[in-house]
This record gives structure tokens, C-alpha cells and sequence, in this order.
């Protein structure tokens, strides 16, 4: 039995419950056509203009080029914003078709995914395409597969550089072959090399991660489409890859990190099916934008199986897929200690869920609350509207001791105040009106932004708390968690991810700097329920000076090295590798400060110590995902000063250990037989991405664009340096005219 968007798990009667009902929502309505067309002749009015004094200027400095270039020559370059077009050896194509299919496996704390991307050539020269697509940022990359008919070749494991050189000679030599590399922990660069005109490669890639758990429900996000990156910096000569921007001085691998984009595509379909074992009894299953169908399977003797797939078929790669389901309340465990054992090391992940204090009547301390909202033009429609209510929100919730002041930012920042001022129904009002006004234009300069907010001087009787409110589309994300753990102080940064496919890499690890934690609001019916969990967390945290003591006898080697403090509804979650045997019947020692006072909890590694309690649980993949957070611990803390050289060699060792893609480490399958003749030429293609919904292709590559570069910027600055200066002479003209009159 199942139903359109959700079901009620474990009875026979669909979502009838009011807080199940609460998840029922369609996803966003398609913009009104009218909006878009009114938004487009806004984006061509204004652009009119600013062309036209770009080219006054152009004419007045560019030297006349020796031969007149062919005015109907268009290149992939030009075309960054709208269709990609391949140039073949006898004219321009139409980009190759590319699909997605995931199937994805819970079981507990851990999902195994599979994505099978399928390349189709509809041209008549053999090709190479290049797809640069996002994961979950916590990902851990551990198998490629290529089909070929009915064959498939497994991919091995290589250091970055030799899986490059081995995929390069492949290509060359007319081989099938394909190549996955990791250009952040959230995005990920696809080759496939020779595949004829005609033909259909699939690449399938797989991975694990660990589930998120908030306030006794489970979650699971799969992106499929990525927001246009903002790139700072001066543009250098030297480029990395065949992206839109060229590489900068502040990210140095933009090229290779801004795939073209398209508004609309016959292809970039996605089809998706869960086989989802809770281990318990489920109160909800339910998706937050996607309808989905929900079937029980009743041939198990094991509560808590189910099967997920997509109620429509030909499902757009424009946003964002969520999926969430909650436990029985008598069900959920305290503390759970997963565990498996890779060449004669355990590897344990543990869970663990603090007491919640909520009950506990406590002294408010007065908050000083900065609010940063990002304005740039990849916030333009429906994310921007989305931020000002998340926003307005937040302000209906500040007392009258509380401070504030709210920043926006886009290419330049502007603050309400010059300092934070007192939660008066005036200056409440003065805010509200301000975020009403605000609009969705220009680049994404986050930096001084966070560096105004940062830096402002904290009032001693209050609790400094910065919501970082944005998409998180920039390419430059580890110089901005540099900032802010350089710069937090005692202050706290929150942020929230707004639109239907923001930057979740960027969310996580900010709110991880600034000891905070993040949320995720992608639809306007979800902002009453998030905006709400967010305030609880700001209200103070839930568990603090947390410290995990590991049975004797025993090296540990676990991450996070330290746990942050938690807020309400969040769990301890840690991964950890023993060397050495722990003795029967050893306990892990979880202890900390909440809200009424110290808090301990005991788990047995030997098994269940308390059914009610404490649960462990044998899971395939628990190596791997410590694996992962190893390698993430090890480039932060390079970040933070370790040697590169030995977090290179580290990072390596462990990725060929766990077969793991990593920043140094990559996938790379070759068929042995060549198929392309060697006098058939082979062209490259950027295979595009879809627009994430919601957004505006004028707002986000328009002028100035969020995707803007340097170059770009400059040519602004003297366009308008040229229309003041003509400005000005015309009025001195006029006043000489009256003058004379």
C-alpha cells in the first residue's frame, strides 16, 4: 500500500496523523510565466545599457583587429549561459545526452548508494565527455564501474596523478575508458573517453554515508544539481579544466568547478529507488520535494523494511531530493554502537543521543543576534523570497533585551546599523521594512560580510550569534572557514542553506567553524518548521565539554578528534579504529554538561549492555566511513598548520587503503580493447548541469553575474567610471548652456 507523497509506516492506514500530515506538501509550483518574462525584460533593459557604454569604451581603446573575425562564429565560451553547444571536427552539436538512476540501500546509520550516469552520443564523431556533478558532502567514493554492453570493468584505485596519466593513454590509444575525480568533498568530475557516434556509456559510482538524525527523525539528501559558483580573484593565464571561469589567485581550480548550465534539457532525468531497513518500527516515511510511492515489505519477518521510488517518471535534475522517515517514539534508541572489522581492525561509529532538557526551566541570557543575508543574483526568485521570510522570522523572535543588526551582501555589503542596537518595536520595524526591500543582483562576496560581522566587538552582557543566511555558491570555501575559525571568538555562527540545491559542503563545515550548527530550507511551507528547530538551538546548546573515555588496553584513532558542543536533538556521532583487542565486557564512557547538570552514558563493546538503552549492531561499511573521516580530519588539520607533505602521504595511505576517491586519489577503469580507430579524431565535452529550479539564468550570469570573474568585474568598474565622467560633462555642458542663455 502506498500513497502519492507518504505513508504512515507500520499500520494500514495512509498519513492520518496531524504531524504526519504536516509532510505532505507538493513541491514548489512552476514561476508564473509572466514573472519570467517580466524578469527577463528587466535583465535585457538593464544589460542594454551597460553594453552600451562597454562598447563606447571598447571602441575608444581596442585597436582595429588586422582582419574582420566572422560575426556568426559562437562559442562554447559565449553559450555559458544558456545551451551548451559542441564544436565537432564539421560543425556545432547539441551537448550528449546524460541521465541519472540511483538506487540507494539504509540499513541502520549507514546508506550504500549506487549512481549510474548514462552518456548517449547523438553526434557522428566519437567523443569524450566530462561531467562535473555534487554528492553529500560526507560521501565516502569507493567503486566505479563502467558498462560496456553487457561487460562491465571495475575501476581501481590510483594516486591522482598516475589514474590521470593511465586515463589520458587509454583515450589516446582509442580505449573505453573512465575517470572520477574529487575536486571538493561535495563535487566530484566524471570522464568517459570514446564513446562513438550513437553509443550509450553508463559509469556507475558508488558510495556511503552516514544518516543525519535531528530531533528524533532521520534524513538522507541526494543532490543532483549544483548552484553556478561564484569565483573570486584575478584571472591567471594557466587553465585546469574547461569550466566557464578561468582559474583564479583565490581558487586556483575554477575552471575545473564551473560547468556550463542549462534551463532546460531532453535529457538529465533522474529515477531513484530506497530499500530502507530502519531496524524498528516507523511512525513516518515521507519526502520533502519529490512525490514519492512507499511499499511495505511484508514477506520480512523484520520491522521497519520498506521500498521508496519516485511516483513520476522523467523527474527533472533540478533539485535537490530528501528523504525523511521517524521512528516510533517507544522505539528510538539511546545509544547505538555500530561496528565491522577490516583486516583485523574493529572500526566502530557510534551514536549516541544526549537527554533532552527541554523541560529544564532556565535563565535567558540576552543575545546579540547578527544576520547576514546573501543578496547576490544566484539568490534571485524563489530562494530570495525564501530568505526574507526565514529571516522576518527570526526577527518576530527577538526579545526587547536582546541585540541586533542584519547585513546583506552581493557584490558589496551594507549593514542596517552601524552597530548592533536594542530589539525595539522601532528598530524592529526599520528592520522588517529593509528585509521586504531587499533584492537578488550582483556577485557573492562573502568574505566582508563575514568579516564585518565577526569583527564586530561583542557586547560583554550578551551572547554574540551570527545567522549566516545563503546559498553558499562560491568557490572559495576553505579561505572562508579559515576566517571564521581565525575570527569566531566566543561567538557562535548558524547557518542556513537556502534554495533547491545549496552548497551543503559550505553549510556543514561553516556552522562546524563557528561551533554552530546548520539547516537546510529549500521550500517556503518548510520555514515555519525549520526556522523554528533553528531557534531552539540558539536558545543554548544541549550538551557541552563533551569527552569520550576509550576502554584500556586499546589505541583509538577517532573522529571527530573533538566533539563540538550539541544543541536540541542532535546526537554525538563519532567513528573510531582500535588497535588491540579491548577486554570482555569493556565500556566507552560518553560524559558532558547539559542544561540540568552533568551527564554520563556507558556503552558495552562486547554487546548489549542495556536493551533499552544502548544497542550494537554488525554494518558493512563502518571502515570506509572512518576512513573518510580520517582523510577529513587530516586535511583540516593542514588547514590549521600540519605539514602538507605528511598530510599528502596520510590522506594517500588511507584512500588506497579503503579504495577511497580523495583530493589525491582517484578511480580509473580501462577496457582493454580499443574501439575508437586510431584515424578517427576524438573532441571533449563539458557535459552541462541543470539549472537548479527556482533560480534565473540572467540574475545568476547576467551583469554583473554571481559567476562573474575578475576580468568581468574590472570592465564594469570602467564602464561606469566612463558613465559618471560623461555624466558630468553633460551637466557642466547644460549649466554652461543656461549660463549663455
Amino acid at each position: 500500500m502506498s500513497n502519492r507523497i507518504g505513508r504512515r509506516a507500520g499500520s494500514k492506514q495512509g498519513l492520518n496523523s496531524q504531524s504526519a500530515r504536516n509532510f505532505i506538501r507538493h513541491w514548489h509550483p512552476a514561476p508564473p510565466r509572466v514573472e519570467e518574462q517580466a524578469i527577463a525584460r528587466h535583465f535585457q533593459r538593464r544589460q542594454r545599457w551597460q553594453w552600451t557604454g562597454i562598447a563606447l569604451l571598447l571602441i575608444l581603446c581596442r585597436p582595429l583587429p588586422a582582419q574582420q573575425e566572422n560575426p556568426s562564429e559562437v562559442t562554447p565560451a559565449q553559450m555559458q549561459s544558456g545551451s551548451l553547444l559542441l564544436k565537432m571536427q564539421n560543425a556545432y552539436q547539441v551537448a550528449t545526452r546524460m541521465n541519472t538512476d540511483a538506487s540507494m540501500t539504509v540499513s541502520g546509520l549507514i546508506a550504500r548508494v549506487s549512481v549510474r550516469q548514462s552518456f548517449r552520443n547523438d553526434g557522428t564523431e566519437w567523443v569524450e565527455g566530462v561531467y562535473v556533478f555534487p554528492l553529500p558532502d560526507t560521501a565516502a567514493v569507493d567503486r566505479l564501474r563502467m558498462h560496456i554492453g553487457e561487460r562491465f570493468i571495475e575501476g581501481e584505485i590510483r594516486e591522482k596523478e598516475q589514474a590521470k596519466k593511465e586515463y589520458e593513454l587509454a583515450k589516446q590509444e582509442g580505449k573505453k575508458a573512465s575517470l572520477v575525480e574529487h575536486e571538493r568533498p561535495n563535487l566530484f568530475t566524471t570522464s568517459v573517453a570514446n564513446i562513438g557516434p550513437g553509443e550509450a556509456a553508463t559509469v556507475e559510482i558508488e558510495y556511503l554515508e552516514t544518516l543525519r538524525y535531528e530531533e528524533g527523525t532521520f534524513s538522507m539528501r541526494f543532490p543532483v544539481t549544483m548552484t553556478p559558483r561564484y569565483i573570486p580573484g584575478t584571472p591567471m593565464a594557466e587553465r585546469k579544466g574547461s569550466g566557464w571561469s578561468p582559474d583564479t589567485t583565490q581558487v586556483d581550480d575554477a575552471s575545473r568547478v564551473t560547468p556550463p548550465v542549462v534551463t532546460q534539457s531532453a535529457s538529465h532525468q533522474l529515477t531513484l529507488t530506497v530499500d530502507l531497513d530502519a531496524g524498528m518500527p516507523l511512525e513516518i516515511i515521507a519526502s520533502r520535494y519529490h512525490p514519492i510511492k512507499v511499499s511495505e515489505n511484508r514477506g520480512s519477518d523484520k520491522a521497519g523494511r520498506y521500498r521508496v521510488t519516485l511516483a513520476d517518471s522523467g523527474t527533472p535534475m533540478d533539485h535537490d531530493f530528501e528523504l525523511i522517515w521517524r521512528p516510533s517514539p517507544d522505539s528510538t534508541p539511546r545509544a547505538t554502537l555500530f561496528t565491522e572489522t577490516v583486516a583485523g581492525k574493529p572500526h566502530h561509529l557510534l551514536m549516541m543521543i544526549p537527554p533532552n532538557d527541554a523541560s529544564v526551566a532556565l535563565p535567558r541570557i540576552p543575545r546579540e543576534t547578527i544576520f547576514i543575508i546573501d543578496t547576490s543574483g544566484s539568490m534571485y526568485g524563489v530562494s530570495i523570497e525564501q530568505a526574507r521570510k526565514a529571516l522576518e522570522l527570526a526577527l518576530d523572535g527577538l526579545r526587547p533585551e536582546d541585540r541586533f543588526n542584519v547585513i546583506q551582501f552581493n557584490s558589496v555589503t551594507h549593514a542596517l546599523f552601524r552597530v548592533s542596537v536594542p530589539a525595539t518595536l522601532v528598530n524592529l520595524d526599520r528592520a522588517r521594512n529593509y528585509v521586504q526591500n531587499l533584492s537578488a543582483d550582483g556577485g557573492t562576496e562573502m568574505r566582508p560580510a563575514l568579516e564585518l560581522a565577526l569583527h564586530s566587538p561583542p557586547a560583554e552582557t550578551h551572547l554574540k550569534q551570527i545567522i549566516f543566511i545563503t546559498d553558499g555558491s562560491v568557490g572559495n570555501e576553505q579561505e572562508l572557514f579559515s576566517l571564521i575559525e581565525a575570527s569566531l571568538g566566543n561567538a557562535r555562527l548558524f547557518t542556513v542553506g537556502i534554495g533547491s540545491a545549496p552548497n551543503g559542503w559550505f553549510m556543514r563545515k561553516a556552522a562546524e567553524a563557528g561551533h554552530g550548527s546548520y539547516t537546510y530550507v529549500s521550500a517556503l511551507h518548510e520555514i515555519d518548521e525549520k526556522m523554528g528547530r533553528l531557534f531552539r538551538k540558539l536558545e543554548s546548546p544541549q550538551l557541552t565539554d563533551i569527552k569520550i573515555q576509550w576502554p584500556d588496553g586499546v589505541t583509538v584513532d577517532a573522529y571527530p578528534e573533538t566533539v563540538t558542543d550539541l544543541y536540541a536533538g542532535e546526537p554525538i556521532i563519532v567513528k573510531a579504529r582500535f588497535s588491540g583487542e579491548p577486554r570482555k565486557h569493556s565500556q566507552v564512557i560518553v560524559s558532558g554538561n547539559s542544561v540540568s547538570g552533568g551527564w554520563s552514558r556507558k556503552i558495552d563493546i562486547g554487546g548489549m549492555a542495556n536493551p533499552s538503552i544502548v544497542g550494537t549492531v554488525n554494518n558493512m561499511g563502518i571502515a570506509a566511513i572512518w576512513a573518510r573521516s580520517r582523510i577529513e580530519g587530516l586535511l583540516d588539520a593542514e588547514q590549521r598548520g600540519a605539514d602538507p607533505e605528511d598530510t599528502r602521504r596520510a590522506v594517500i595511505e588511507t584512500a588506497l587503503e579503503h579504495h577511497l576517491v580523495s583530493k589525491f586519489t582517484s578511480l580509473v577503469a580501462i577496457d582493454k580493447t580499443p574501439a575508437r580507430p586510431q584515424a578517427a579524431g576524438l573532441d571533449s565535452e563539458l557535459v552541462p548541469n541543470l539549472l537548479p529550479y527556482g533560480q534565473n539564468q540572467n540574475a545568476i550570469f547576467g551583469f554583473p553575474a554571481t559567476a562573474t570573474g575578475a576580468e568581468l568585474q574590472r570592465m564594469t568598474g570602467i564602464a561606469c567610471l566612463l558613465a559618471a565622467l560623461l555624466m558630468v560633462a553633460m551637466r557642466r555642458q547644460r549649466r554652461v548652456c543656461e549660463v549663455h542663455s
